[in-house]
């Protein structure tokens, strides 16, 4: 695990989140309204402004002092940097994919919640789908960018469409924004807990059965991907590293803990979507790691987060890596699923 710089005060939240203790027990809720701390609202921070994520580490300090000191400035504000000019390459607009336009502000999404498995989950998509794709949000939970990205995946390759599930696995308790960054001991305190109940080694354990409960309820659906954003990234990694995994790909969006030891154990295709936040050592050592079909690019201007409930989808560029990004998820998904 990679996980080397740690919440201030908090060694077994810090444990939890690598996955090296168990979580505490969780209760069920019924039908909770979708886990967003605000349902109307987008991220409104400067994406320009480098706040980097607290599962954005390197993994070589061996002091945790230290590790506490680095995380602190981590997640505080730094210096505002100039968001690049250069363009979209490798053009990922053209072939499979024709992407509507992306509502930067008040998105209605498209899809409805089922009860799945235990869990309240967001699905979109055609019912007649013979393919599905499991989506793991980052820790913010049901974000309409989240969503968004959701239904962009569901039907925007028209020679392959998708049926999307987002399972809740936080019970209608995601972490809020307003703990970004984490500059007082209330909001570490916080994260510290919010970490400690939700490490990705205890998600991915629930995966295969929650798919499971999904094929039950949609025989229909023959084929399978899994994608995940920030901590889900980490949860894609786990996952595809098994070797019985039942998805043919994985996607793994500015992800969480980028450790190469895992992709030694991934041979299904795998997509990593860097940002500019992660590792670039970590990443290409993960890169050259992997065993089957890859496809690796950083998207070097863009913050963690941009794929997901960070995205500033009012700033024009933001909003075109958003869509490159899903354009090349989609290209990806259409050879190998």
């Amino acid at each position: 695990m990679s996980l080397s710089r740690h919440l201030p005060g908090s060694r077994r939240a810090a444990a939890v989140a690598s996955g090296l203790i168990a979580p505490p027990a969780t209760t069920s809720q019924a039908h909770p309204p979708p886990s967003i701390s605000n349902p109307n609202s987008t991220y409104s921070s400067n994406p320009s402004t480098s706040t980097t994520h607290p599962f954005v580490q390197s993994r070589n300090l061996t002091s945790q002092s230290n590790r506490n000191q680095d995380l602190i400035k981590q997640l505080t504000p730094r210096n505002t940097c100039k968001m690049s000019t250069m363009p979209a390459q490798h053009g990922h607009s053209e072939a499979c994919c024709n992407i509507p336009p992306v509502v930067s502000k008040g998105y209605n999404a498209k899809g409805t919640y089922e009860e799945i498995g235990g869990y309240n989950s967001y699905v979109t998509g055609p019912k007649d789908a013979t393919k599905g794709i499991i989506e793991i949000f980052d820790i913010f939970g049901y974000y309409p960018q989240t969503l968004q990205g959701a239904d962009i995946l569901a039907t925007s390759d028209h020679s392959q469409q998708y049926r999307v599930f987002i399972p809740d696995w936080f019970k209608g308790e995601p972490c809020p924004l307003e703990w970004f960054p984490p500059d007082t001991e209330e909001k570490q305190k916080n994260l510290g807990a919010f970490f400690q109940k939700n490490p990705p080694p205890s998600v991915a354990a629930k995966v295969p059965d929650y798919v499971k409960a999904v094929q039950e309820k949609h025989p229909e659906i023959k084929s399978w991907a899994i994608i995940g954003f920030c901590w889900g990234g980490k949860v894609v990694s786990l996952v595809t590293s098994k070797p019985d995994t039942i998805f043919k790909a994985g996607v793994e969006c500015h992800p969480a803990m980028v450790d190469p030891a895992d992709a030694e154990n991934i041979k299904v295709p795998l997509a990593l979507l860097a940002s500019k936040d992660e590792s670039p050592e970590d990443v290409k050592k993960f890169e050259a790691n992997l065993k089957g079909p890859k496809l690796v690019e950083t998207f070097g201007d863009q913050i963690h987060g941009w794929m997901a409930a960070r995205s500033d989808l009012e700033n024009d560029r933001v909003k075109s890596e958003y869509i490159r990004g899903y354009e090349t998820v989609l290209k990806f998904l259409s050879k190998h699923v």
